[in-house]
């Protein structure tokens, strides 16, 4: 019975332990589009965000099932960056099948994408809110059935004129933004590490509106 009881208590811990593993398992996901001729346009903020993270912490994104995923270890959490493969409109489905695959609860799911309402370079985190008119947010919406999903936002600003929209969001950064882009990558990278180690309240009140 002792043996028994040893057994079931050891087994009880382990099922904890994951658990208790499976919330410092984090998702950070960068939107994009995949392609060259992409790799430098306003939309493709996200994955220009992730790249700097992961280089900055000497990791290397690899290509996998729906995206390219790198792995980054923080103090004891385990962040999973994902730049999906499957081209801006479709991100819910790259995203839906990594929370699933690495077993992340909802709430340690970081989406990172570009944002027309914002000046350029402003940050922005939300625990929740529409689509925005933003395909790869409503894809993602679609995909998980909720707008309850935390997002980070990066400003592009607006200063298009009318019906060049769509030029202006894949078009590519002035020299006035890229003078300031390395400065504003720094701190988005180190808004996400806080979202991992702080919580998404702490790592709002602190970088919102910076």
């Amino acid at each position: 019975m002792c043996k028994f009881l040893k057994k079931w208590f050891g087994f009880r811990n382990k099922i904890e332990l994951t658990e208790e593993e499976k919330m410092k398992k984090f998702l950070i996901v960068g939107l994009g589009n995949i392609g060259d001729k992409y790799t430098n346009t306003r939309h493709n903020i996200g994955f220009k965000i992730l790249d700097f993270l992961a280089e900055s912490n000497d990791v290397v994104f690899e290509t996998a099932k729906l995206g390219d995923i790198a792995t980054l270890k923080i103090k004891g959490r385990t962040l999973i960056l994902l730049k999906p493969s499957t081209y801006m409109n479709l991100s819910g489905k790259a995203i839906k099948y990594w929370l699933e695959k690495e077993k992340i609860p909802l709430e340690n799911l970081l989406v990172v994408t570009d944002d027309l309402n914002l000046p350029f370079g402003s940050l922005r985190l939300k625990t929740k809110g529409s689509d925005g008119g933003h395909n790869g947010l409503k894809d993602t919406q679609d995909k998980l059935q909720t707008v309850k999903y935390n997002r980070f936002r990066f400003g592009i600003s607006d200063e298009f004129s009318k019906g060049r929209q769509v030029d202006y969001v894949l078009g590519e950064w002035n020299d006035d933004e890229k003078s300031k882009l390395k400065e504003r990558l720094k701190i988005s990278a180190e808004l996400i590490k806080s979202f991992a180690l702080a919580g998404v309240n702490n790592t709002m009140n602190q970088f919102n509106g910076k």
